[in-house]
């Protein structure tokens, strides 16, 4: 291949590691550096909290184009040189470029976990690190994003990794893709051009750009974090990097404007964006159309370069930008675990603190693993790189399991504590089948040797007969279980997670009276012709098509004799089409509408009402007070009736309210009768509520259950 068939951009780059001291590579781009730096200073700052950029996560848009164009730049000139392009080689210098300074992440991060996070994280941790060591971690968290159950549970020190699994992804995909274009080319007896290029990048970007729109508007949580919807922002670089020629050859005057609108657009997005713009989707293309006319303003002679990009400050921040997107989000983690409060965000003074204390392991890392593995002789050639590469990825498997090792000793000796001690953890059976007192206070208000321990607090989650019986959030479909005696009583189980808790309760009670159990619960969605909205505050369009199908089913069945319901949210979307407006008295008049016709069709519902919400992340505290507890007592406030007993009294429906043996007198015990009483939440363990099985069988006889 000639260099008159495919015309290549003469600029070269460097990786984002490489100094900035000394005489630059000739083409060096100081204006990208300087790019490097918007970027990461737009992260570490969102990620501080600092007002004025509640879109500073744009800073990772702007990452992906820049990779994207480096990567093709690559590519592009190798291709020009010799004709084909070198898996092993390409590979080989991804390995040697970032992995020594991730596995040195890995292993900081391993020893830090179970230094000063709860035991109750080790475990989530560990299965982070293995997704993140093979670059499928922003995968995992797409799944976690949907898993309602895990909803509220401490953030991952390495959830960071999500953006550098989407590069990766990219950087398997895309030279693959080449390698199929050049064969292709060939049984052709034609060159590679720059255009068959362009056109094997619009096959990824296209269908990724709609499926990004389409995704950010169905399911905003997992289109976030998956690799279908943001490729599309690295073949924008990649497309800048094809046809840069062509972008050089613009007016100088065109390309300074185009670089001070790109930066424009790029502060717009951190400024004007928020978490409930929805992205990435449309919205996406403001910053990344902006960081792609930044590098296409420095093309050419270079004149259009923008000179504050380019000042020894931005030069330096631009060189360590990898690493401290590396290590800056850890250090976050551990500040939080040291000086946070569970459940609640650094205040903005120490997380500013912790991000300048992050440059330190930043730069050394930098000094003393990424430089010298990236410019080192002896891994030059492929296959040592390759190896390296390999190694540093059992690097951070082995700190994996290192971690599980830990969180199972741990265990064993919590579960080996209990035993010693005796107890038998009568949980809420200490409190009595009466209403407990107001000044009800257990006689140890530190207890140790509980259960579940902190290790197994967050997997304490209800179920029926051992199955899960409850549709994840968005679900389109109804989660349909069966349990008991088919010629007893039937009892069908509606409503969301705030029923579900009770399952184990539940199944106990049907044995004992001989009931047939149906459940039909979906999380986050409550038992009404009503909209609510998501986690990502949009319309959640599935439950009410779940809705729709469940309520009508329930009143169909002439088997069904009794409902129970109950449900967390309070309030509902004024407009099925929009939730900017949201009110309690749409929920009551939904659940009024609902609770009547299963009267009127002879169901007999009986509204088990929902218990109050801890005001800290129980989870975290008692797994980090697992010594003393009594730090994580509370008290509640004072609140308005909630919405679902107002509907239950408007049209005389039964009510069990077990809110009294969970808080008794309104205060918050981290644990009753030897047993922890909270999970994810406002949810109680299932060994709680299996505890208060005999009362909540006393209530909803009471309530006229058979």
């Amino acid at each position: 291949m000639t260099s008159a068939t495919m015309t290549v951009p003469r600029e070269r780059d460097r990786p984002s590691g490489s100094s900035t001291t000394g005489s630059a590579p000739p083409g060096f781009r100081r204006d990208i550096q300087g790019l490097r730096a918007v970027a990461v200073a737009l992260v570490l700052l969102y990620h501080a909290g600092v007002p004025g950029l509640p879109g500073g996560y744009v800073g990772v848009d702007v990452f992906f184009v820049i990779s994207g164009f480096l990567i093709t730049g690559l590519i592009v000139r190798e291709i020009e040189r010799t004709g084909r392009l070198s898996l092993t080689r390409f590979y080989a210098r991804r390995a040697r470029r970032l992995l020594p300074a991730t596995a040195l992440v890995f292993v900081a991060v391993a020893a830090v976990t179970a230094a000063v996070l709860p035991v109750s994280q080790w475990r989530d941790v560990a299965s982070d690190m293995v997704a993140s060591a093979l670059y499928v971690v922003n995968w995992r968290f797409a799944d976690l994003s949907v898993d309602y159950l895990a909803a509220d549970t401490a953030t991952s020190p390495l959830q960071h990794f999500w953006s550098l699994a989407v590069e990766e992804q990219f950087y398997v995909v895309w030279p693959l893709l080449i390698v199929g274009l050049l064969w292709w080319a060939r049984r052709r007896s034609g060159p590679l051009s720059r255009g068959r290029l362009a056109l094997g990048l619009l096959v990824i970007a296209v269908p990724s750009l709609a499926w990004s729109v389409h995704l950010t508007s169905a399911d905003p949580g997992r289109a976030y974090f998956v690799t279908t919807t943001r490729l599309w922002e690295l073949t924008v670089g990649a497309l800048l990097a094809v046809g840069l020629t062509r972008v050089g050859r613009l007016p100088l005057v065109v390309r300074t404007a185009l670089g001070w609108a790109g930066i424009a657009a790029i502060a717009a997005a951190a400024a004007l964006f928020d978490v409930s713009t929805p992205f990435p989707g449309l919205a996406a293309l403001l910053p990344v159309l902006g960081a792609a006319a930044v590098i296409a303003a420095g093309t050419g002679d270079g004149r259009g370069r923008l000179a504050p990009l380019e000042l020894a400050p931005m030069q330096d921040v631009g060189a360590l930008s990898y690493s401290l997107y590396l290590w800056h989000w850890p250090v976050l983690i551990g500040a939080q675990a040291f000086w946070g409060t569970p459940g609640e965000p650094l205040r903005v003074p120490t997380a500013l603190l912790a991000i300048g204390f992050s440059v330190v392991p930043a730069w050394l890392a930098y000094r003393v693993v990424e430089q010298p593995f990236h410019t080192s002789t002896l891994l030059a050639a492929p296959r040592r790189a390759l190896a390296a590469g390999l190694v540093c990825i059992l690097v951070g498997l082995v700190a994996a399991g290192a971690l599980v090792l830990a969180a199972d000793r741990r265990l064993a000796t919590e579960q080996a504590a209990a035993q010693t001690l005796g107890q038998t953890h009568p949980g809420g059976r200490v409190l009595g089948l009466d209403e407990p007192p107001a000044d009800w206070a257990p006689d140890d208000r530190s207890p140790t040797g509980y259960l579940p321990t902190p290790s197994l607090i967050g997997d304490d989650v209800g179920a029926l007969a051992g199955e899960k019986c409850i549709g994840p959030v968005r679900a389109e479909d109804v989660e349909l279980c069966d349990y008991g005696d088919p010629t007893g009583p039937t009892i069908a189980v509606v409503g969301d997670s705030k029923m579900h808790q009770w399952l184990d309760a539940l199944q106990q009670i049907a044995d004992r009276r001989g009931w047939h159990l149906v459940t039909m619960l979906q999380s986050a969605c409550p038992f009404a012709h009503v909209t609510v909205v998501d986690r990502e505050d949009a319309p959640n369009d599935a439950c009410r098509r779940v809705n729709d199908v469940r309520i009508d089913a329930v009143l169909a069945d002439d088997a069904i004799d009794h409902v129970l319901l109950s449900q967390a949210s309070q309030v509902a979307c004024a407009s099925p089409d929009s939730c900017a407006r949201q009110s309690r008295k749409v929920m009551r008049g939904a659940l009024e509408d609902v609770l009547r016709d299963l009267t009127d069709a002879g169901r007999r519902p009986v509204v088990v009402a929902d218990n109050r919400k801890p005001d800290t992340d129980m989870i975290a505290c008692v797994a980090s007070h697992e010594d003393d507890v009594s730090a994580c007592e509370f008290r509640l406030a004072v609140e308005k009736r909630p919405t679902l007993i107002q509907a239950a009294e408007r049209t005389g429906t039964p009510v069990a309210d077990m809110q009294p043996w969970i808080t008794p007198g309104n205060h918050g015990w981290p644990v009753i009768g030897g047993v922890t009483v909270y999970r994810q939440g406002s949810h109680i363990t299932a060994t709680y509520a299996r505890s208060l099985t005999d009362v909540l069988e006393q209530q909803l006889v009471a309530a006229g259950l058979p």
